[in-house]
């Protein structure tokens, strides 16, 4: 089966009970002809030890922005990890994807300092490995979607790229990606409950599936059920103050070829009107803040499913220990892998191409390492 792209994903029904999220039902074969991209940041590890928590984030959610750019807007699904991402294209979108990841990566080269490794990956090379990759959507709100994959192909593209295979080439220096809307303008946002806990569950290799599903579907419940979990953004959102701590960032972000310093000056006046208006709650030419921040914290991203769970809680000790004692269960028992980090914060990436629509979207990771750091966990245990 084939697609060109402009109808698939578009038809994929949304679902809206996080509890679903292991239904097979709720998940489509991706098109024959698609292509599985996978980008992340070459020893992510280290920018890590190095506090560059807020760069490695705005690395990883450049890929979003440049493709969502690159293709006017249009949804695609895509899935942020914190130090990368993983997205599906379809043939017809192809050409311009690649070119706007090699842009991305001379960028997150030339402007943050970090190498970033991209690869394209044809959807039949997985599937003849005996992988798939399947899509759903999940709506965290009536705004926006977010995609879920299965299948266990985009694990497989990822270590396709590791290993140097199907790698998109750098542009040549001095190239910039279309980043309109990537910023990250918000304050951190310190725990209410004692700590944000990053989780990463994986799949055991050649474990049992319904098993895997079964502990999944445990630990949703679980955390949902639970008066010592919640979701990391705070009712109100998050704080804001001036000039805010990631202007540097969106100066990189936005320069295009001008010159830093002639574009900060710019962005600092944004940033100023801004959070003048957010600060003082004014609505001006159709930009109302309290609709702004109320959408901000239902549109969040803070839990996903890539062949595997990843989730920001905002918990209780007690319930970290119990989430551990579980998990650790169903690694004796050769069903996950999984990583743990806890840290005091999360912080938020946005990606907002225009903030008089509903659509904006907004990535959560822990603030002292987050995804990056319980994906270091989880690969020192078995495969």
């Amino acid at each position: 089966m084939g697609s060109d792209g402009n109808d698939f994903y578009a038809k994929i029904p949304i679902f809206r009970d996080f509890h679903r999220l292991m239904d097979p039902a709720l998940y489509a074969p991706l098109p024959d002809d698609w292509t599985i991209g996978v980008a992340d940041i070459v020893d992510s590890t280290k920018a890590i030890a190095d506090r560059r928590y807020k760069t490695v984030n705005m690395a990883g959610a450049a890929v979003v922005a440049a493709i969502t750019n690159v293709l006017d807007g249009r949804e695609f699904p895509f899935v942020f990890g914190g130090d990368g991402a993983s997205f599906a294209v379809a043939p017809a979108d192809l050409d311009r994807v690649r070119d706007a990841l090699a842009a991305t990566a001379t960028w997150v080269k030339d402007d943050l300092d970090l190498t970033m490794r991209v690869a394209l990956v044809p959807l039949a090379d997985i599937r003849a490995q005996g992988r798939d990759v399947r899509v759903a959507r999940f709506g965290p709100s009536k705004n926006v979607s977010y995609a879920m994959f299965s299948g266990g192909g985009l694990g497989w593209a990822e270590s396709a790229m590791k290993r140097g295979d199907y790698a998109v080439t750098q542009a040549p220096a001095g190239s910039y990606p279309d980043l309109t809307g990537l910023s990250c303008r918000f304050e951190e946002m310190p725990s209410a409950r004692g700590l944000i806990l990053a989780v990463l569950v994986m799949p055991r290799d050649g474990g049992d599936v319904a098993a895997f599903r079964g502990v999944i579907e445990d630990i949703i419940a679980l955390v949902e059920r639970s008066p010592d979990a919640a979701r990391p953004i705070p009712a109100q959102g998050p704080s804001m103050t001036w000039p805010p701590a990631g202007l540097e960032l969106e100066v990189r972000a936005g320069r295009g070829a001008r010159s830093r310093a002639r574009f900060r000056p710019w962005v600092m006046m944004r940033t100023l009107f801004v959070y003048t208006l957010v600060r003082f709650g004014i609505s001006f030419g159709g930009f109302a803040p309290q609709a702004y921040m109320r959408e901000l914290v239902e549109n969040s991203d803070f839990r996903k499913y890539d062949d595997g769970l990843r989730m920001i809680l905002d918990c209780a000790s007690e319930l970290e220990r119990e989430l551990a004692e579980r998990l650790a269960t169903a690694a004796s028992a050769g069903i996950v892998r999984y990583g743990l980090h806890r840290q005091d914060a999360a912080m938020m990436t946005c990606f907002t191409p225009s903030a008089l629509r509903s659509d904006h979207v907004h990535f959560i990771d822990g603030a002292r390492g987050g995804y990056a750091s319980a994906a270091t966990a989880l690969k020192s245990m078995p495969t």
